[in-house]
């Protein structure tokens, strides 16, 4: 089995882009993420909501949902047509942990940098069991997650600033 850890970030708001986005626009668009995958990662191409929970105590909410990937495109390996159920944990304001059933994890962070700014970060620990670590197969699949790493950074963010702009996120 192989896993891959790996974290992209990116600012939210790079110069010239317009809106600029505030941490509570931010959250809300995590929040939507949640129940509408497919509208923030293009390779996601369904997402039905199984469970809705908030415990009381810390108000966190977490969301059990299955999420199909378009075959050919699935960071996990295998998944592609077949939903895959997911758990995801919210951490208000900051963080939302998504996990799956083989293990592999990913969280959507926003933070600041030094300067104040705000930043997303995706962390992932995607798990590959029967591929063989150092295989050609590991190489491509880590090659794939880097780049869904950085298309779905850039898309959630470029999603929650259209969502903004459309009115559709009103924080």
């Amino acid at each position: 089995m192989v896993t891959f850890n790996l974290a992209y970030t990116a600012p939210i708001n790079a110069s010239k882009a317009s809106p600029t986005l505030n941490q509570a626009q931010v959250w809300a668009g995590l929040k939507r993420k949640v129940l509408r995958a497919q509208d923030f990662v293009p390779i996601i191409e369904e997402c039905i909501v199984l469970v809705e929970e908030q415990d009381h105590a810390s108000g966190n909410v977490t969301v059990t949902r299955e999420v199909r990937f378009k075959t050919g495109s699935e960071p996990a390996a295998g998944s592609g047509g077949a939903l895959v159920r997911e758990v995801c944990m919210h951490f208000a304001p900051c963080r939302i942990d998504f996990k799956q059933p083989d293990g592999s994890t990913v969280s959507n962070i926003v933070s600041e940098g030094p300067d104040g700014k705000l930043m997303m970060t995706y962390a992932f620990e995607w798990r590959y069991p029967g591929v063989k670590e150092g295989s050609q197969e590991a190489k491509v699949l880590e090659e794939r997650s880097w780049t869904t790493a950085k298309m779905a950074v850039h898309g959630t963010i470029d999603t929650i600033r259209r969502l903004v702009k459309d009115g559709e996120i009103t924080v």
